[in-house]
């Protein structure tokens, strides 16, 4: 068998006199602690603490770039633990763990394939590479390991060194689970929530109605008016800051931020709720809403994420059987300097107000993302995420961005997942990217040894616990 055995130079420059910086650069950040203010781990999770249910369960099905990768390889969803609707059987975590083992080669050249190579030798302990033939021996090892004490999901993040861990979280949920993680004194993270109110966006969709009422019952504010619907939101924002939350989320198909007369836009509610608006009317109300989004970022200062340019759920038939989030989610053209004019605008300069824009088209981070915080001190570029959290991507950003944008305006790294074990090893990988970046800079003569270090550690530490205004 093939041996399971990450390189330690991996991800480092080939010439020696560079290698030798990254790997010093490396070695000063790779044991900091772990700031994660963009991920979608549940915080029940944690709050439960209950071992892992079995292998696959925990590293194939939550994960979406792996589905995504496998149903292109003919996999069908079906036997990688998606539920169908309706459909009550799961196959066995045994079954879909094969599944994963018989195409590991269909991963080759991935990050995602570096990843589990990383989470499966340095986490799980596995020490061969996973094939049809051998399933069966690690999946034995890997639930055996699973039930320990040690691998339950406090002890793993205590291992992991995460400092704090964002979620993204309804406005609508009751962040129980976070009220009792932070009460709890033997719990030692920050597990904070992130207001995420895109599904209040969209009157042309059909759960809009169903989520008002969940909103209004959770607030106590009726959120039949547009207007009921704005101090709900202020109201659940408020909540979210209490539970420790910092920052809110926007995922939208473009980043247009038009806002309308609050009497056309009560009159749009209005009608949303009465039948279907046309699609330039949804349009102009979601483009209004991220704009009220905006200005309650300039007041209460919930750091604003912004992520548009994402075409949600391209395979009808896939939704329609499995629902969103199945792996068909896909990029499109970004744009953000004209779109974005009426919010910053109104509220670029304003010191209260913080913007951290995200994109998968990696054209905008020179043209667009880096100019736009290379001048509005509200503005900071997003790390590359999701189609574009890759080795070769993440260096693409450094020598896009740094030009018009130095190191402070950037985010620091996002890992933006459902996988938990994997957080360590993205959280690598980015390091070791970031340590050759500087190794250049200061092979060519632009950065000193000393500075290289000194922003290495800030890259991990106080950039982004500056940005996202971290505890």
């Amino acid at each position: 068998m093939t041996a399971l055995a990450p390189h330690p130079d991996r991800l480092f420059p080939i010439e020696p006199i560079e290698r030798d910086l990254a790997r010093r650069l490396h070695a000063s950040v790779a044991q900091a602690p772990i700031y994660s203010p963009h991920g979608h781990i549940d915080a029940a999770m944690l709050a439960d603490d209950a071992p892992f249910p079995d292998p696959a369960a925990l590293l194939i099905t939550p994960d979406h770039y792996v589905l995504r990768m496998l149903h292109a390889v003919g996999v069908p969803l079906d036997e990688l633990g998606v539920a169908r609707a309706g459909a009550t059987a799961r196959p066995s975590g045994r079954s879909i763990w094969r599944r994963l083992c018989e195409h590991w080669d269909d991963f080759l050249g991935t990050p995602v394939r570096y990843w589990f190579e990383t989470e499966l030798n340095e986490v799980f302990g596995l020490t061969e590479q996973p094939s049809a033939a051998n399933a069966d021996e690690l999946y034995d090892q890997l639930a055996e390991t699973l039930a320990r004490d040690e691998f339950r999901p406090r002890a793993l993040i205590e291992r992991f060194r995460i400092a704090v861990l964002a979620t993204t979280d309804d406005p609508a949920d009751d962040l129980a689970a976070h009220h009792a993680l932070r009460d709890d004194p033997t719990f030692g993270a920050s597990v904070i929530p992130t207001f995420r109110a895109d599904r209040y966006m969209h009157p042309d969709e059909p759960a809009w109605g169903g989520k008002l009422d969940q909103l209004s019952a959770r607030s106590g504010i009726d959120c039949s008016t547009y207007r009921g619907l704005l101090d709900a939101l202020r109201s659940r924002r408020q909540a979210f800051i209490a539970a420790g939350g910092t920052a809110t989320d926007n995922g939208v198909l473009d980043a247009g931020s038009e806002p309308l007369d609050a009497s056309d836009a009560e009159r749009l509610h209005r009608e949303a709720l009465l039948g279907p608006l046309t699609a330039a009317e949804a349009t102009a109300y979601r483009r209004n809403m991220l704009y009220q989004l905006a200005a309650m970022s300039s007041e209460d200062g919930l750091v604003m994420q912004l992520h548009p340019g994402v075409i949600r759920n391209h395979h009808r038939p896939t939704f329609d059987a499995y629902g969103p989030d199945t792996g068909h989610d896909l990029p499109d053209v970004g744009s953000f300097t004209r779109p974005l004019t009426p919010i910053l605008r109104d509220f670029g300069t304003n010191p209260t107000f913080r913007l951290v824009l995200f994109t998968v088209d990696e054209t905008t981070f020179s043209r667009e993302i880096a100019p736009l915080a290379g001048f509005y001190p509200s503005v900071y570029a997003g790390a590359p995420w999701w189609f574009l959290d890759t080795p070769a991507a993440i260096l693409r950003y450094r020598q896009a961005v740094t030009d018009s944008a130095g190191f402070t305006k950037t985010s620091g790294f996002i890992d933006d997942t459902r996988a938990f074990c994997s957080i360590p090893a993205r959280h690598d990988m980015s390091r070791r990217v970031d340590a050759a970046y500087l190794s250049s800079l200061v092979a060519t003569h632009q950065l000193s040894e000393e500075d290289a270090f000194t922003i290495a550690q800030r890259l991990v530490s106080d950039i982004p616990r500056a940005t996202f205004r971290l505890p």
